[in-house]
């Protein structure tokens, strides 16, 4: 496929390929406990905002406590499906995604943890870089069976 055609969302492939693979080695990194790893794609003031409400705001602030989390606590391990990434401009774009965790030491996924993550990325210098990662909880208040599905599905991806 020629990277300059456009994909079904107007994207170009190779765009959204990049941003795919951007994603991917970041959740990668986390999976291996690099703090490094993981912030290599933000941009120097790009922002996390964590499961937890917690916020990075900006690249060596993550890193910085990435590395003190890793250190300090097992971390379970992320499986993810990449829902859609949707172009804003030819230099920013947005990507949505559905993961789950499974926590260090088990090997199914614990459905408290699933969690609805969005990207907002920019090209810059060429490349594509995060200037935001949101993960909230996929909790589906009311609706378990939500919850029940999503879970399935992230099992599929183990």
């Amino acid at each position: 496929m020629d990277p300059q055609a456009p994909s079904p969302n107007g994207m170009p492939a190779g765009d959204e390929k990049a941003i795919s693979t951007l994603y991917y080695q970041m959740l990668n990194a986390w999976n291996r406990r690099s703090a490094e790893g993981f912030a290599a794609g933000f941009l120097d003031n790009g922002v996390v905002i964590g499961f937890d409400g917690s916020q990075h705001l900006e690249r060596a602030e993550l890193v910085r406590d990435l590395t003190r989390i890793f250190a300090d606590h097992p971390t379970g391990a992320y499986v993810a499906k990449i829902r859609a990434i949707s172009p804003l401009t030819s230099e920013v774009a947005v990507l949505r995604a559905v993961v789950g965790m499974a926590p260090a030491g088990h090997s199914d996924i614990e459905p408290r943890l699933n969690a609805i993550q969005s990207l907002v990325v920019v090209r810059r210098d060429q490349q594509w870089r995060i200037a935001l990662l949101q993960n909230t909880p996929a909790q589906f208040h009311g609706r378990p069976e939500l919850v029940d599905e999503l879970t399935e599905e992230l099992r599929g991806l183990l």
